[in-house]
């Protein structure tokens, strides 16, 4: 791993222990590191986070990718896997607080949406493979896109999941299983049904369905 790479898996963990109040001297503590050399690679501490939201948007990409590379899972568990993928090491990330992000940060929260709104791709692709072969009802694929981006940037704009006691992971897994639950062919779903918000089940891969 890069130095890069460690540092911003330490603003990560720091990020997750005291939000957006973290500072570089958290950071520096957590890595075991001098503040000066985390200084050679970011400027100040807005420009870290900022690097943080494109590394953890990375890496769901790369989530994503094994979760369609996996033959064992049917279309229909690939489309509840991967609307809504987060690395197994980010589960305790407190995404609930990047609502605070717009008043504070809003150029992290500018970045925020614009990846919330790109890289839909593989989605599309493998809404479109279910239509083809029948599990998939033909829904319009712009307004599945548009009502799963509108959900996420409401959790990101209130703190409507602090005020109802939702986890970040919790609350996804269940608008990911209403909104599959409404789109997938009834009997193409069967097998599929009973791991929708529960597939707590580890994915080989280490990850668990969540955001894009």
């Amino acid at each position: 791993m890069q130095q890069k790479e460690v540092i911003l898996e330490g603003t990560i963990k720091a990020f997750n222990e005291k939000g957006l109040k973290f500072t570089m001297d958290d950071v520096a503590k957590i890595l075991g590191m001098s503040k000066k050399t985390i200084y050679t690679v970011f400027r100040d501490k807005e420009s870290m986070f900022l690097a943080m939201v494109d590394y953890m948007f990375d890496s769901i990409k790369e989530s994503e990718q094994q979760i369609v590379e996996d033959d064992a899972l049917s279309t229909v568990e690939k489309i509840r896997r991967i609307l809504g993928v987060i690395p197994e090491s980010y589960r305790d990330v407190d995404f609930r607080q990047l609502y605070l992000l717009k008043d504070k940060y809003p150029v992290i929260y500018k970045q925020v949406e614009k990846r919330l709104e790109t890289g839909w791709e593989t989605t599309i692709q493998l809404l479109e493979q279910g239509m083809a072969e029948g599990v998939v009802r033909k829904v319009s694929i712009p307004i599945v896109k548009m009502m799963l981006e509108a959900t996420v940037e409401q959790f990101f704009q209130r703190d409507i999941l602090i005020q109802s006691r939702l986890s970040y992971l919790e609350a996804l897994d269940e608008v990911v299983s209403i909104l599959v639950n409404g789109i997938v062919v009834p009997e193409a779903e069967g097998s599929t049904r009973g791991n929708a918000g529960r597939w707590q089940a580890k994915v080989e891969h280490g990850e668990q369905s969540i955001f894009k």
